[in-house]
């Protein structure tokens, strides 16, 4: 089963977005802070991360740097999402791909294909 890890401060939208995905046939993980997003990589050894920009204690592109820093998460496909047109900076610190919300959530699987074999 195709992990994925949600990463969102936000509690309505990690729960539907896990609920969705779970329907889809994903392991869905959730992290709700900055500070938890390296160990829990570490510990759940997700196939993609969804990440939101704007987190409470952290901005996802300083984490995103941090993981494309070392070796062990240079590879694994960083999906990051904001409400606000943050796609220049995302990419250039390493991700995969950008979403704006709100974002249709059907679109997610439709675009994990173009990252998870």
């Amino acid at each position: 089963m195709t992990k994925i890890m949600l990463v969102d401060d936000d509690r309505t939208t990690t729960s539907l977005l896990r609920t969705l995905l779970e329907l889809d046939g994903y392991d869905v993980v959730v992290v709700s802070r900055g500070v938890d997003v390296l160990p829990t990589l570490d510990r759940t050894n997700p196939d993609l991360l969804l990440m939101d920009y704007h987190l409470a204690d952290a901005h996802g592109v300083d984490i995103l740097r941090e993981m494309r820093a070392g070796d062990k998460w240079q590879l694994l496909p960083v999906i990051m999402v904001s409400g606000m047109n943050m796609e220049d900076e995302a990419m250039s610190a390493g991700a995969n791909a950008f979403l704006i919300k709100p974002f249709e959530p059907a679109e997610l699987p439709i675009l994990f294909t173009r990252f998870i074999v």
